[in-house]
């Protein structure tokens, strides 16, 4: 009897033991995945997406169903972020939703593409997402565009583009920065020799390729502070050439980018206009920018309104967040909001065809914020704001800032 009765209670045990993962779309429930940098050197940029994803989803009702996100550390690193997505994956989410960074990006894309997982609003303007590998919904702008927005702005101010150096992080966001940059110049007549030469650094593979001291780039590895080797890299350059690095793009991540500056402008006195990208995170940069006194020719491309913008959705997100409100939480705000107009507009049932037809044919106004995906199906904004640092925060450049930059480096 003692033998039935123990056999008959591991019966019952095992079912609960073996049970499927739970679905991520339930009747009063909608599981969301998000893996982004929570803890480490770039914990600033997953911080502030999670600020606005809370701020503007997560806890909201849907058409019955509460939003559950559940998010993943990864440390903005590949091998922690692929762990984290396949979790996620394993325990069910409807869309995984403002993952943070291209190198991450890279891992986890073709996990989600093989269990047919949107990727949305993830907070990377790399071509890589454009198109995905599996189904993808961008809100940004890309890389591409904020580096040509830059680049074309000084060139028409009067910058020779054979004086334009970049230095970006060694992996597959620098380069998808690169690729930007040389995209930008092909259309500048530079030499083919130049394209040449940004295309062989941009086709190096491996981890951490020697990329340094083979054109006008520097490259430091990613989540360090190291930022010699790149900076020697681009004063070989301008030694091996002759030309000057008058304006430097950057494509890295905040902790990095400010080194950079404190050291080629503060203590090098280099007098370079140095641009970053909206991933290098705009709040953190400019504290660290500030404590190490070296706010000069600074430039940021944006791909959200600036902060002090009268935008409904500004404002909103301003009220919202109070004291975590930023440029990178800002986009948090707007991915959580245009993702919740679209779940609320999708019809039932709530599946992916039905999220990604809804997806296709949205075309609003999200707080003054022009959204268009009926011309481009996977990326809602083209907006991208060239701003540089003021005592104040962030504004637009004009004409006049370039001619003040440009004449204190002829002097």
């Amino acid at each position: 009897m003692k033998a039935w009765m123990l056999l008959f209670s591991c019966c019952l045990i095992t079912p609960t033991s073996l049970s499927a993962k739970e679905s991520p779309v339930q009747k009063n429930t909608l599981h969301l995945g998000s893996v982004l940098a929570l803890k480490g050197k770039a914990k600033g940029l997953g911080t502030g997406m999670k600020n606005g994803l809370n701020a503007s989803l997560n806890g909201q009702t849907i058409n019955g169903r509460k939003i559950n996100i559940h998010y993943k550390n990864d440390f903005y690193e590949p091998d922690t972020a692929s762990q984290a997505t396949t979790k996620l994956i394993k325990r069910g989410i409807f869309l995984m939703i403002g993952n943070v960074g291209t190198p991450t990006a890279k891992v986890t894309l073709p996990l989600l593409a093989k269990a047919n997982i949107p990727a949305v609003g993830f907070f990377t303007g790399a071509g890589l997402l454009r198109p995905a590998p599996g189904p993808i919904v961008n809100y940004r702008a890309s890389y591409v565009q904020e580096t040509a927005a830059v680049i074309n702005d000084a060139v028409k101010n009067g910058l020779n583009p054979e004086s334009i150096c970049a230095y970006v992080q060694n992996d597959a966001y620098g380069m998808a920065g690169l690729t930007g940059i040389r995209q930008a110049f092909a259309g500048l007549g530079v030499s083919q020799t130049l394209l040449m030469t940004l295309d062989k650094i941009i086709a190096m593979e491996g981890n951490n390729p020697a990329r340094n001291n083979v054109g006008p780039v520097g490259v430091y590895k990613r989540n360090t502070a190291n930022v010699r080797f790149g900076y020697q890299s681009l004063k070989a350059w301008e030694k091996s050439t002759g030309n000057s690095c008058r304006l430097v793009v950057t494509v890295g991540a905040y902790g990095n980018i400010s080194h950079f500056v404190r050291v080629a402008n503060r203590d090098k006195k280099e007098n370079w206009i140095i641009s970053a990208v909206s991933f290098t995170g705009a709040d953190n940069y400019s504290d660290a920018l500030n404590k190490f006194g070296a706010t000069d020719k600074i430039i940021m491309t944006q791909v959200v309104p600036l902060l002090d913008s009268d935008l409904p959705i500004v404002k909103e997100a301003r009220t919202a967040m109070g004291t975590q409100f930023g440029f990178v939480s800002l986009e948090g705000y707007i991915v959580g909001k245009l993702t919740r107009t679209i779940l609320e507009a999708t019809p039932e049932p709530l599946n992916h065809d039905n999220f990604l037809a809804q997806v296709k044919k949205t075309k609003i106004n999200l707080g003054g914020l022009p959204i268009d995906f009926t011309k481009n199906p996977i990326q809602g904004s083209d907006l991208v704001i060239t701003s540089y640092l003021t005592d104040t925060g962030y504004s637009r450049v004009d004409k006049d800032v370039w001619k003040k930059w440009l004449a204190t480096q002829e002097k």
